[in-house]
């Protein structure tokens, strides 16, 4: 996949027995979803063109160009859907697409690696580093919070973490 498209989001399924897609967009304002024009598939092959059609739980049904059936829409269940980097706004300065965080290797405050950014993730309060250890497979979860994550570089590949204690092991 290349790093110029990012994913925002992913088809769940068949809504319904018309042919309406069950949705889970994954952009910071969830109906921001419909306005980046056609999205694509992960490989690039298919152009998916969307429309809102109103909110559900955990999602949005929606209608795509193409797709008339229950069978259709079953079809492209696990579809993830990409767009063009250029196509999103600008964050501002404290703020980072959670693409851009994965791989970075996450260092203490006195220089010694702590890990690798493995996920983001975020389950309601704040977004939480999953950081794969050295050598290892075993992960650790970083709050990924101005008092612990003081600086994220991204032109040098690495963040600088002042962990609170017992988030990684001695």
């Amino acid at each position: 996949m290349s790093d110029d498209r990012i994913c925002v989001g992913s088809i769940s399924g068949a809504y319904g027995v018309h042919g309406e897609v069950r949705i889970k967009s994954f952009c910071a304002e969830p109906t921001a979803i419909a306005d980046y024009g056609p999205l694509m598939s992960e490989d690039g092959t298919k152009s998916i063109s969307l429309t809102l059609l109103r909110p559900i739980k955990n999602g949005f049904s929606v209608r795509i160009d193409g797709v008339g059936t229950k069978e259709d829409a079953d079809a492209l269940k696990g579809v993830k859907l990409f767009v063009d980097r250029d196509a999103l706004p600008t964050l501002p300065d404290d703020e980072y697409y959670h693409t851009d965080l994965v791989g970075l290797t996450v260092l203490d405050t006195g220089g010694q690696e702590l890990g690798k950014v493995h996920a983001v993730h975020n389950h309601g309060a704040s977004d939480v580093l999953e950081v794969r250890l050295p050598g290892s497979s075993a992960t650790a979860l970083l709050p990924f919070t101005l008092e612990a994550v003081p600086t994220v570089d991204l032109a040098s590949g690495r963040i600088i973490a002042d962990p609170p204690e017992g988030v990684f092991p001695e």
